[in-house]
């Protein structure tokens, strides 16, 4: 009877044992990062204390950090301080490095690109806006375009941001009326320009970091809905293909803002051992609440058209990255995990 008792005893011991070691296994997060865009300065922020419950050790912007949309410099300066002076914001920053790309709105007006004439000042309200030194090297050269290298104990992640509007070419429009732009048809327009072309292959041929993290404005993958993407530009969606292909960069992923909506798309590229994911996360104070469906070959998941932010939480044993669509009071709208192979 004893025997039995201690027998009871010890499959106890080994189930509780086990059950504990999956838990810890499941609850396994090495690095955090959290980002949004679509951002309104006079709106209501509710998501910053949010996004802090997650514990992240970087915050991203998106692009449309503010809504500016004017030549008005000192406008768009003052938008700036206003949301530099939200209280939540400013607690996220006090905590955690903050890291950015802008978009449109922030940039100075809604779709533009190369041609806007106020691009140079415009750049250094975003640099004042996000603590750029003045000495910085991005002080004095076109684009907002950089990367940070981030170190963990069990890997690191290398943080790209892309500038696409700065040397964006003209869009073209769909006279039609069905769509508001078209592809172009030759390979004579540009996204992100021959310096920042350049710039980007050596930050990817030089890197040896664990997980590459590329920050986009705009949709990389999704491209059939006839807005702003790098959908309207296909040479410079085969071109970025081609370099991740080349450079055979590890575990390579895209976050994405501007739609005003939140999905996840995934492609298989030849000669890349992973699917490509863009995680689009938008807005973080305002959404399309009437979307009513787009087609999207890539996506995975479903269309999030509430208000949200992206949480990205990385498992270097695994090799797993757990991506999160979170809204209010840090609920978990959609969730998917991708692993990537060991190298």
């Amino acid at each position: 009877m004893k025997l039995q008792i201690y027998l009871v005893f010890f499959l106890l011991f080994i189930i509780k044992y086990v059950s504990a070691q999956e838990t810890q296994e499941k609850e396994t997060v090495d690095f955090v990062i959290a980002f949004g865009s679509c951002n309104k300065q006079n709106s209501p922020q509710p998501f910053w204390e949010e996004i802090l419950k997650n514990k992240p050790n970087v915050f991203i912007w998106g692009g449309d950090n503010i809504y500016g949309d004017s030549d008005d410099m000192s406008k768009i300066a003052d938008d700036y301080k206003i949301q530099n002076s939200n209280f939540g914001y400013q607690k996220l920053k006090s905590k955690i490095p903050i890291m950015a790309t802008w978009d449109d709105h922030d940039y100075g007006k809604n779709d533009v690109g190369v041609e806007w004439h106020k691009k140079k000042e415009s750049q250094q309200l975003f640099l004042d806006f996000i603590g750029v030194a003045k000495d910085d090297k991005r002080r004095i050269r076109d684009g907002i375009y950089t990367s940070q290298l981030f170190e963990t104990p069990k890997g690191t992640i290398k943080v790209i941001i892309l500038d696409t509007r700065y040397f964006r070419g003209i869009l073209r429009k769909d006279i039609t009326g069905k769509k508001r732009y078209l592809p172009h048809e030759n390979n004579n327009e540009t996204i992100l320009g021959e310096k920042q072309w350049v710039w980007l292959e050596k930050e990817l041929k030089s890197s040896n970091a664990d997980f590459h993290i590329l920050v986009s404005s705009i949709q990389f993958l999704s491209g059939e809905h006839g807005w702003e993407s790098w959908a309207n530009f296909p040479d410079e969606v085969l071109k970025l293909q081609e370099l991740i292909s080349e450079t055979e960069v590890k575990n390579c992923l895209i976050l994405s803002g501007d739609r005003h909506i939140s999905e996840f798309s995934k492609k298989d590229i030849p000669m890349i051992s992973y699917p490509l994911v863009d995680f689009t996360s938008s807005g973080l104070t305002h959404a399309y609440t009437k979307y009513s469906g787009e087609p999207n070959r890539y996506r995975t998941g479903k269309v999030i058209a509430i208000p949200s932010f992206g949480v990205l939480r990385f498992d270097f044993d695994r090799q797993l990255v757990t991506m999160q669509m979170r809204g209010t009071n840090n609920a978990v709208l959609q969730e998917i995990k991708q692993e990537y192979l060991k190298k």
